[in-house]
């Protein structure tokens, strides 16, 4: 997702601005801030139970985009196991993790709210996701969570205990957010292997595809428009009762990772998407 809204708004790597259009910087703040040296910083908390992930962000291309002291992790994991990451592991390292968004809230000028990307099939997504956005809700109840959820698939994963934690998650997200984005594993791997014609999907496809709709849902937050303006405006146009906050986004032109530069769009082709 970053590398994403990086490339729209002209940020390399390094968090330098390479762009060519004053409209990329507009509201530019919605995501990142401005450090030292006119490099800018993604408003970002990154939290896992264990440290491989973390490592293989910092070692990416854009691992040295985030603040290093954003990085927050365990050591032991959650096994796959929602209670260890709502009631155990999990809630050993929230204290942790709130500090360090307390931080990044508080260097705001008006924060709107909150945006969560996890998991439901794993323990630490779904178990410590659903406990931070319970814990963030109690510290600011005025102000709006979003959580962009990936609900698991016996297609993508063999884990046998996903639909148990998606369910125990799912009652967490009717409860304490405000709008949860549903994104389903087994529709990715479909669009994957039927549409983009990928022979074996890897993760890295599955997560181009999301980033793909969180920069779309996104960009009437990062570009100036009339539409759905902030994250409260987009509540009140879809949202016809507190409790029925799960969108079902779609996504057109729908494109793999390496071939975006080599096809031309037609209108018919999109409505067909």
């Amino acid at each position: 997702f970053w590398e994403v809204i990086s490339d729209e708004h002209g940020i390399e790597p390094d968090g330098t601005y390479k762009g060519d259009s004053q409209l990329q910087l507009e509201r530019i703040d919605a995501y990142f801030k401005e450090a030292e040296g006119k490099k800018y910083v993604p408003r970002a908390v990154l939290v896992d139970l264990e440290p491989g992930t973390m490592d293989s962000v910092r070692c990416s291309t854009y691992g040295k985009l985030f603040r290093p002291d954003n990085f927050v992790f365990g050591q032991s994991g959650a096994g796959n196991n929602w209670a260890k990451g709502h009631y155990t592991e999990g809630a050993e390292l929230v204290d942790e993790v709130l500090d360090v968004v307390r931080k990044e809230a508080e260097s705001s000028d008006c924060l709107q709210g909150f945006q969560l990307t996890h998991s439901l099939g794993g323990g630490t997504g779904s178990g410590m996701g659903t406990l931070l956005i319970a814990k963030i809700c109690e510290e600011y109840p005025d102000r709006i969570m979003s959580s962009f959820s990936i609900f698991p698939s016996p297609k993508v994963s063999d884990v046998i205990i996903e639909p148990y934690n998606a369910t125990l998650s799912v009652h967490q997200l009717i409860e304490n957010t405000d709008e949860t984005f549903c994104i389903d594993n087994e529709a990715l791997y479909d669009i994957c292997l039927h549409t983009l014609k990928l022979t074996g999907p890897s993760y890295g496809d599955l997560n181009h595809l999301v980033s793909m709709v969180v920069s779309g849902v996104t960009t009437c937050l990062r570009f100036p428009g009339q539409l759905n303006a902030d994250l409260r405006k987009l509540a009140v146009n879809m949202i016809p009762f507190p409790r029925l906050h799960f969108f079902m986004p779609g996504f057109a032109p729908l494109t793999a990772r390496n071939t975006a530069a080599y096809r031309s769009l037609k209108i018919n082709e999109l409505i067909q998407q």
